[in-house]
């Protein structure tokens, strides 16, 4: 006999699955899913991270509103394939953390990238005229070399952005700032290492992930289900996903868009 009625809320985990690039497209996918998770009352959320990060501004709100959620959520975050830099920071969200032995971790730190085709320009007898308000107004522009000031005043911008990333993995793993400062110089290590170093609590699958969050919340694990918050796709993207090439066209031209978007900015993104 099939049971007609849907499991409720209460006796469900909510899951939310972050993948690929951290942008404003995930920051409004995953706002809404956690407001759909605080609106339904789900006694637990199953935070599965798969990403290399992104930018800054997108990943902090992220966290932030995990934060306010902690209070009425038991939140368990799984760290998959990869949970890198702005990946560890959306995961500094959750009160508990378990990732892979092999996952991808780290990457603690900032990157600002910015391109400069002078000399090509020049090849093709191309300049720019540029009028500004300030010696600062076109500060990366791609046709010419940084100033020795201007190095200066985007490498303060990065301090500024690494010291909150740190302080917040320190807060977020009852860890001494000096402590995490000797690991979070960009490098990356694996679930295990990440483990030895206090920055994940246990290794284990995505599974041990649900049973864990069904434990915290006192569900029975043999029947407490995970109910997907998906992220909407646009049609175009579900007629693609169905050709495993044309999927991989599509992630190419995602990761383009992605570069072109964010050049220029600060990001938390692991780039190997």
């Amino acid at each position: 006999m099939i049971w007609p009625f849907k499991p409720r809320p209460s006796k469900q985990i909510a899951r939310i699955e972050i993948t690929g690039a951290i942008a404003s497209e995930t920051r409004k996918y995953v706002l809404d899913a956690l407001k759909t998770v605080k609106e339904k009352k789900f006694p637990a959320l199953l935070l599965r991270i798969d990403s290399p990060g992104g930018t800054v501004g997108d990943s902090q709100e992220i966290y932030e509103a995990l934060r306010r959620l902690q209070d009425e959520v038991k939140i368990v975050a799984s760290f998959g394939n990869i949970s890198a830099s702005g990946g560890v920071y959306i995961g500094m969200g959750a009160q508990h953390i378990m990732a892979n032995p092999g996952t991808i971790t780290g990457s603690i730190g900032v990157i600002l990238r910015g391109n400069n085709l002078e000399r090509l320009l020049d090849k093709v007898g191309v300049s720019f005229k540029v009028i500004k308000s300030g010696p600062y107004k076109d500060i990366l522009a791609f046709d010419r070399e940084l100033t020795d000031e201007e190095q200066h005043i985007l490498q303060e911008m990065i301090d500024v952005s690494y010291q909150q990333f740190v302080t917040t993995v320190a807060q977020g793993r009852n860890l001494d700032v000096d402590k995490v400062k000797t690991f979070a110089d960009g490098r990356i290590f694996t679930g295990q290492q990440a483990l030895e170093l206090g920055l994940v609590d246990r290794l284990g699958t995505e599974e041990d992930a649900r049973l864990w969050a069904a434990e915290l919340a006192g569900l029975n694990p043999d029947k407490a289900t995970c109910y997907d918050l998906d992220e909407p796709k646009p049609l175009l993207s579900r007629v693609l996903s169905r050709n495993q090439s044309k999927s991989k066209l599509r992630t190419t031209m995602d990761w383009l868009e992605f570069e072109l978007k964010t050049n220029g900015q600060p990001l938390w993104l692991y780039r190997p």
